[in-house]
């Protein structure tokens, strides 16, 4: 298994994406800590992955804005296993939807700090950890969305994030290369996952007829593309964006 022995941190753990990408990578070997706003949904997660797994795993409540919730995180995990992780996935994400003309200045400011601002408090508090430590392997996922390239109606304030999210992901692996670090994104199209389902079957129309495979993504598609950039397999990638999107 090709993540044996390494330990894993994925925030939005508790559902869509972040809770495909905690089960591919217990399934390659990873201890997995899962945490999210839900401890009850990181929980799940942890529940379902135990049953396949033997490695040491365990849920944590998160609120990926606030400083002190994410030093508290790294300080739980640094007890339990003695060491900060060395794969770390940023897959924590709301949206809060309105067109321009309508969007009020919480809904817009709530986006940011959850999806760009966590992502930026995840990747400094951990890294530095990392350094500190003089770690020399390790791997940073953030989940970024094609709609960060070229927006989408009703959504500024989250393509706006997503943009950031990209953009960001490139400064840092110029910047942490150097400590080993490797940092990349990935850019998801339309996926099947709770966010999602919440769309209008009439925008879900539009959209299937936009993707040329015919069909929404699946969680766990983009969990085995993070899983890759997690591996040794994907060493001499950083900086990237990897679309996975079926052609949308």
């Amino acid at each position: 298994m090709a993540l044996t022995g390494r330990l894993a941190f994925v925030t939005g753990g508790g559902s869509g994406i972040g809770r495909a990408t905690c089960e591919v990578l217990a399934r390659e070997g990873a201890s997995v800590v899962a945490a999210d706003k839900s401890i009850r949904n990181v929980e799940d997660t942890i529940n379902v992955i135990t049953k396949y797994s033997d490695q040491k795993h365990f849920a944590l409540e998160l609120d990926v804005g606030e400083f002190r919730s994410i030093k508290k995180a790294l300080d739980r995990i640094i007890k339990e296993y003695t060491k900060p992780p060395t794969i770390i996935v940023n897959s924590a994400g709301i949206t809060r939807d309105n067109f321009i003309l309508k969007l009020s200045q919480e809904d817009f400011d709530e986006v940011l700090n959850v999806n760009l601002k966590g992502t930026f408090l995840v990747m400094q508090i951990f890294a530095n950890a990392i350094v500190e430590r003089e770690i020399n392997n390790a791997s940073i996922i953030n989940i970024g969305s094609i709609v960060g390239k070229y927006g989408n109606l009703g959504q500024a304030n989250y393509c706006a994030s997503k943009a950031g999210v990209e953009l960001m992901t490139k400064t840092a692996s110029k910047e942490l290369g150097r400590n080993g670090i490797r940092v990349n994104a990935v850019l998801p199209g339309i996926i099947s996952t709770p966010m999602v389902n919440a769309i209008p079957d009439k925008v879900k129309v539009k959209f299937l007829q936009m993707i040329p495979v015919g069909r929404f993504g699946k969680p766990e598609e983009i969990a085995e593309v993070i899983t890759f950039l997690a591996s040794d397999k994907s060493s001499y990638i950083t900086g990237a964006s990897i679309e996975i999107t079926g052609g949308f």
